[in-house]
């Protein structure tokens, strides 16, 4: 149950240098194993540097030992189609977590603290080397699913819609446990940095299984886009993070997206091409996004209200 290598470890080295096939194809062969099953992933040799991560998540739990009134300066600007800047979890919600949401290092939507004073440009670095990673992921994702390695750049060119969240998760009581209750990602790809005290659980056969955190590694999983994409060939993972007693979690969640106003539908490669029906109706990325985040501020009485991919399948 707690084995870490449930969860397979990439290497991503070959891709820095040149003439290691043998070495690229093994982890286009693990990477396509665990988007067919788990949906989840660790990386090593990822290319974002050990001391950046460090220098991350300290200015990161600095900021969220600050007072309410000091985090507060930060709050989302007017305007912002997602709130990006300082939120904390209603009192209400299941989800007991704070956190700071950006957009890309130059977005006018972007309210980052003065305090600690390196927080900004520590966090624009790693912002940036995430996205520098889920590139090279995703190029690696299309060829394991036979497509060309620059169809998924060429079809998700636009960087403005990335976002990254500093999360700080409280401490568990004795009567809840749940720092962010069990979802998909509604996006392409997701790349998280955690800390030693963990708390990320992947579902697989009904059975919740711990991703245990190893230091200099960075844990990926596929979101709805691509299941949706690949007409259900490879499905985004459900997960969850569960609290500990007696410790705070803190962790940086990155979130490579689609361009707002995209349409997003079963490429035909994988539906129309080969004799199978779409699975899912065409729909506007942002509409899903907004239906996601209603989930959240406004969640549901009944479980099954909740809004996930299944929203736009198609009825068989």
């Amino acid at each position: 149950m707690s084995n870490p290598d449930v969860i397979p470890t990439v290497d991503l080295s070959p891709f820095f240098t040149t003439g290691d096939d043998e070495g690229k194809k093994n982890a286009k062969d693990l990477i396509h194993q665990a988007c067919s099953t788990y949906g989840f992933f660790r990386v090593v040799s990822h290319g974002v540097p050990l001391e950046l991560m460090t220098r991350a998540m300290k200015v990161s739990k600095t900021f969220f030992e600050f007072p309410d009134e000091e985090k507060l300066k930060s709050s989302p600007v007017s305007g912002s189609p997602l709130p990006a800047g300082y939120n904390k979890q209603p009192a209400h919600l299941a989800d007991k977590n704070e956190y700071l949401m950006m957009f890309p290092p130059k977005s006018t939507f972007n309210a980052l603290p003065t305090n600690p004073s390196e927080f900004k440009e520590v966090d624009e670095d790693l912002f940036s080397s995430f996205v520098n990673t889920a590139q090279l992921l995703e190029t690696i994702v299309a060829e394991c699913l036979g497509l060309p390695p620059t169809f998924l750049q060429k079809f998700n060119d636009d960087r403005n819609w990335d976002l990254m969240v500093a999360l700080h998760y409280f401490q568990a009581t004795d009567i809840e446990n749940i720092g962010n209750s069990e979802h998909e990602d509604e996006n392409i790809i997701t790349i998280l940095l955690q800390d030693e005290v963990g708390g990320l659980e992947v579902r697989k056969d009904d059975e919740w299984i711990p991703v245990t955190p190893i230091e200099g590694t960075l844990i990926v999983n596929r979101g709805d886009i691509v299941q949706v994409l690949s007409n259900d060939k490879y499905k985004s993972a459900t997960h969850r993070v569960v609290r500990t007693k007696g410790r705070d979690r803190y962790s940086y969640a990155f979130f490579y997206n689609l361009e707002a106003e995209k349409w997003v539908e079963p490429l035909p490669e994988f539906s129309t091409s080969i004799g199978e029906s779409p699975k899912y109706k065409r729909f506007v990325y942002k509409d899903y996004q907004a239906l996601r985040m209603r989930n959240k501020t406004h969640p549901p009485s009944r479980s099954e209200d909740v809004i996930n991919i299944t929203h736009y399948s198609v009825p068989n």
